[in-house]
């Protein structure tokens, strides 16, 4: 493992006290347990800099420098999916702000932790420099962001600035998660304490328990589903924990239940399970909606969107919807993350592993602990098969995932993104850290950075991170490569290259025929070819090893064999693989 904590070690200075505002927010940091925190550096926070340089030694946290603030934020968000913990990202007065807006609203709406600091001019206009720090200073900067963070502030002294952290990080983890946002003045940051702050102990600002449903209805769900002939079960978000996985498991085996999942959330139950539905994608897979359509009880447990599974039912459902989760509590009106209004016979606002745990229970007790599902191996899909082509055969997109499963043999590998058109057939998911899920907002440029976010949060882990991103993500956020580069964190991006932006082919396609217009013009404006991208040497001028472009099938396993073992020996390594756009 690359030890990353001996790169970029200051100067000795012998600056052990706290002198300056921003040294609180550097030791409330520290005292708060975030070991990174990611940046594009600015004026507007010289001051925290220094004091994450100067007095904190750059430890607890270390600073990670990104070359765009977007690329910060989709560290920290992969670092969280990979981890359930937080990061903190800084960003340079209301300008970084706006870079960093797409990398807020993803981690939003993947309801993941991260600890986002920002800077301003001067409060008191008097104290600002002409020109720079007029344009740099906002009177409410956190209005940029207010609607996509749980909460935000901009403190003016030491001693609100201590409870602001302590605040904003205690609701950062409070379920549901999401981002938070505090902003420090450079009045504030350049300020010479002349007394000493209290900081006191951060423990006793701890985030409570997650909510658990009430008993009355635990029992009634338990009674629902115990009862139900044909339940099934849509499980959502989740933590990367092994005991929830394992719990899930069981509740689906005890119940019989057929169980559905998408690739919008990490891994949550095993897609080669004889209770698994198939034909997982983005949305709603037909034998998932053909199973909801027939179910006579359905449980979600944080389902992304129950209103548009439901929409996707041909015919719609009489099935009893169990529907948990703690969503609402986020829901502001601004964004419309909180979907269609679904209906819900028992809702149950409680976090839906604590609430799985208790279900759990309750069901043992009414079936004596006597599953209604025996494993017969018919039941399983059957296993990813590798396409027996000819060996100068073009690659097609689904030829990756089925040759990376063939060839990763014993290694652990964790899937940190995939492509939109991810075939989900062809690569099975058998743990919680198979596969981290999407990137909550769909914005393009984020795949890049959250896979060397979830590569520094598995470090040590012996899990090889891989990042699987479409052509057009990963140009949008190609130069996050270099932080991977100087950190040497150890991460493989390959890239599904079809040398377009072939979703909106496919969009410009549809146009076309409901108009009546040419489907020969859907590649006009979406083509990235003539000249084509050179992926490896673009890595390379960052300081990745990279390899390709691979276009014959027959080249494909040795080249993703190599590029496992590269990144098992600890440094970062990208693989351009050009495929079949379709």
């Amino acid at each position: 493992m690359t030890d990353i904590e001996r790169i970029d070690r200051p100067a000795p200075g012998g600056n052990a006290a706290m002198a300056w505002g921003s040294d609180i927010a550097a030791e409330m940091l520290r005292r708060l347990g975030i070991e990174y925190i990611a940046l594009n550096p600015g004026a507007s926070f010289r001051g925290f800099h220094d004091s994450l340089v100067n007095y904190l030694g750059n430890r607890d946290p270390q600073l990670l420098l990104c070359l765009h603030e977007d690329h910060a934020l989709a560290i920290a968000h992969g670092y969280a999916k990979a981890t359930d913990r937080a990061m903190a990202v800084m960003l340079h007065a209301n300008v970084g702000l706006m870079h960093g807006l797409l990398g807020v609203f993803n981690a939003w709406c993947d309801r993941l932790p991260v600890f986002v600091m920002g800077a301003s001019g001067p409060a008191d206009a008097c104290q600002r420099r002409p020109w720079i720090e007029w344009i740099h200073a906002s009177k409410d900067q956190g209005a940029l962001l207010r609607h996509s963070v749980k909460w935000d502030d901009e403190p003016r002294s030491p001693r609100a600035l201590v409870e602001s952290m302590l605040r904003a990080a205690a609701l950062m983890r409070t379920p549901p998660r999401g981002p938070v946002y505090v902003c420090l003045d450079v009045g504030l940051q350049e300020l010479a304490l002349e007394t000493e702050v209290e900081i006191p102990r951060v423990e006793r600002f701890a985030s409570p328990e997650a909510p658990h449903a009430s008993a009355q209805a635990t029992e009634r769900a338990a009674d629902l589903l115990v009862a139900a002939e044909r339940p099934v079960i849509l499980m959502g978000r989740s933590s990367r924990s092994q005991r929830s996985w394992n719990q899930r498991v069981r509740l689906a085996e005890l119940l019989g239940a057929k169980v559905a999942t998408d690739l919008k959330s990490a891994a949550v139950f095993p897609t080669r399970h004889g209770l698994h539905l198939g034909g997982l994608t983005l949305r709603i897979s037909p034998d998932a909606a053909t199973a909801v359509k027939h179910s006579d009880v359905t449980l979600l447990l944080d389902w992304i969107d129950p209103a548009g599974l439901l929409g996707a039912v041909d015919g719609g459902t009489s099935a009893t919807m169990i529907n948990c989760t703690l969503d609402p509590y986020l829901h502001n009106g601004w964004s419309m993350d909180h979907f269609g209004f679904a209906p819900a016979d028992l809702p149950i606002l409680a976090d839906p592993e604590a609430f799985t745990a208790d279900l759990l229970a309750a069901v043992e007790v009414r079936l004596d602990g006597i599953p209604k599902w025996t494993s017969d191996p018919r039941d399983a899909p059957a296993a990813p098969s590798v396409a027996t082509r000819p060996d100068d055969a073009p690659i097609s997109p689904a030829d990756i995932g089925r040759v990376l499963h063939a060839v990763r043999g014993e290694r652990p590998i964790t899937i940190a993104r995939v492509p939109i058109g991810w075939d989900g057939t062809v690569y099975p998911f058998s743990g919680p850290f198979d596969f981290l899920g999407y990137d909550g907002g769909g914005g393009l440029s984020s795949g890049p950075g959250n896979t060397i976010g979830a590569a520094l949060g598995l470090r040590g882990s012996g899990r090889i991170v891989v990042g699987i991103l479409g052509d057009g993500d990963f140009l949008q956020g190609a130069t996050a490569l270099w932080s991977a580069a100087r950190y040497e964190i150890p991460a493989l991006f390959v890239i599904s290259n079809n040398r377009s932006n072939h979703t909106d082919v496919a969009h410009q396609a549809l146009m076309a025929r409901q108009r009546g217009r040419p489907i020969e013009n859907r590649w006009i404006g979406q083509r990235i070819d003539e000249p084509a991208i050179d992926f490896a040497a673009l890595a390379r001028s960052q300081g990745v090893a990279a390899a390709g472009p691979v276009e014959r099938f027959g080249d494909l396993a040795g080249a993703l064999d190599e590029a496992l073992d590269a990144v098992g020996l600890g440094k970062p390594r990208l693989l351009d693989i050009v495929v079949e756009a379709g």
